[in-house]
């Protein structure tokens, strides 16, 4: 079941899907009640997501607010996605990964260089580009949720990144509760194990039986 569901006063918007290509980044607009859904079109896909408000430019999707509001670094069912300002942006309704990364930043096309991954954009270089092409203006570039990404937190405090299991066909669910601009990308990400970048697709609806 999706949470949150509230009722709105524009018309019904009909299902749109965009394609992101491995090793780029898409951006769509979704108003307040849609369902979001991100699914992997390849085996081993990572979607970095990042969310930036449309009304106010210092309010963005917060991976550490959410960590905080939720006390849990582990991204589950029922969870409320949050901004900067502790308010609820989205909540993640429906799930068949299971693994998803609250903890890693961003790569950047230098520190992939400088680890063997040459030809990679980074995602910091390829969002920022897409952030301006929509002519968004927030005030950093914050870290995102890392989906399909598998790595675990040990008790002494190590992370360790553990080889992707992501399958095509594996998605994830939420239902927006704040009119958002979405980023999502599928560059590498130079983590161990998930760092093959692969394809994903976007879709928006009203409904999760319209997906």
């Amino acid at each position: 079941m999706l949470l949150l569901k509230e009722p709105t006063t524009r018309a019904p918007l009909p299902p749109r899907i965009i394609e992101v290509p491995a090793g780029e980044s898409r951006a769509i607009d979704i108003p307040r009640g849609q369902i979001l859904r991100i699914e992997a079109s390849q085996p081993g896909a990572v979607a970095s997501l990042f969310g930036f408000s449309r009304d106010n430019a210092d309010v963005f999707m917060s991976v550490h607010h959410t960590r905080v509001f939720s006390n849990s670094y582990v991204l589950q069912a029922g969870m409320r996605i949050v901004t900067n300002r502790r308010r609820a942006l989205m909540v993640l309704g429906k799930d068949n990964s299971g693994k998803h990364d609250l903890l890693l930043p961003a790569s950047t096309t230098a520190f992939l260089e400088k680890n063997g991954y040459l030809g990679q954009t980074g995602c910091v270089e390829s969002v920022s580009a897409v952030i301006r092409e929509w002519g968004l203006t927030p005030p950093k570039l914050p870290d995102p949720i890392n989906l399909f990404m598998h790595v675990t937190l040990h008790q002494d405090g190590r992370i360790e990144a553990l080889p992707n299991t992501t399958r095509a066909g594996d998605f994830v669910a939420c239902r927006v509760v704040m009119d958002m601009v979405f980023v999502v990308s599928a560059c590498c990400t130079g983590i161990a194990g998930n760092d093959v970048p692969a394809a994903l697709k976007v879709v928006a609806a009203e409904e999760l039986d319209d997906l």
